[in-house]
C-alpha cells in the first residue's frame, strides 16, 4: 500500500515546537512502515473549523497521482464535521486513520457525528459557565489584562536595556537600518532571536514610550 501523510496542528506555535506533531507524524510513519509505503507528508497550520485547507489539497493531487490513500492519525486531525469529512470522500480518495485502520466510510461518518456533537455541547456548556461567572460578578478577562500588562513592563525593561547599545541618531533611521544595526552590535531580541524590522520597531514604539 502507499500512504500520503496529512498533518494537521491549530497554530503556527504547534508547528514550530513539535506539539501535537511530532506525534502524529511518528504513529503515521510507523503505521506506513509496517504496511506499506509512505509516498508523501504535508503538514497544514489551520483551525479545524476552516474548510479552506490548502495542504490538503495538494495532499489530496498526491494521493490520486500515487494511486495512494490518505493516511491520517486521528480522525480529529482531518476534522470533527459529518458534511466535511463526507466531502473528502466524495473527492475518490481514500481516507486510512492509524486510529481505526479498519473502520469503513460509513463507521468515520458516525465518529465524525459523535465528535462533532460533542464539539458542540463543550461550547455549550463553556458558555453556560461563563455566563453564570457573569452573573456573579467575575470580571471575565482580567487574567488576561494582567498578562498584557507584564508583557508590556517586561517589553519596557528589555527596551531601555537595549538602548544602552544604540547608535547616536537612532531615532532617525529606518526600521530596517536599526535592525541591521543592533544585529551588528550582537544583540538579540528578549525571545534570543535576531532583529527584524518588525522588531526593531517594537524597540523603538517602546523607547518612544517611556520617554
Amino acid at each position: 500500500m502507499k500512504y500520503v501523510g496529512y498533518y494537521r496542528v491549530s497554530t503556527k506555535k504547534q508547528a514550530r515546537s513539535g506539539l501535537g506533531l511530532e506525534a502524529q507524524q511518528q504513529m503515521v510513519r510507523q503505521f506506513a512502515g509496517a504496511d506499506g509505503e509512505l509516498v508523501g507528508e504535508f503538514v497544514e497550520v489551520e483551525s479545524g473549523r476552516n474548510d479552506r485547507r490548502i495542504e490538503l489539497a495538494k495532499a489530496i493531487n498526491a494521493a490520486k497521482k500515487a494511486g495512494a490513500s490518505l493516511l491520517i492519525a486521528r480522525l480529529d486531525r482531518f476534522s470533527r464535521r459529518v458534511s466535511f469529512i463526507s466531502a473528502m470522500m466524495e473527492k475518490g480518495v481514500r481516507l486510512v486513520i492509524v486510529e481505526m485502520p479498519n473502520a469503513t466510510d460509513f463507521q468515520l461518518h458516525i465518529f465524525a457525528a459523535l465528535a462533532q456533537e460533542e464539539r458542540r455541547l463543550i461550547s455549550e456548556r463553556t458558555k453556560a459557565a461563563l455566563a453564570q461567572a457573569k452573573r456573579r460578578g467575575v470580571q471575565l478577562g482580567q487574567n488576561g489584562s494582567v498578562l498584557a500588562a507584564a508583557n508590556k513592563a517586561k517589553a519596557a525593561n528589555f527596551a531601555a536595556r537595549i538602548s544602552q547599545s544604540l547608535p547616536a541618531g537612532w531615532e532617525a533611521l529606518s526600521f530596517s537600518e536599526l535592525a541591521r544595526s543592533l544585529n551588528a552590535a550582537g544583540l538579540t531580541t528578549i525571545n534570543g532571536n535576531q532583529f527584524y524590522p518588525q522588531t526593531a520597531k517594537n524597540i523603538y514604539l517602546a523607547l518612544s514610550c517611556s520617554r
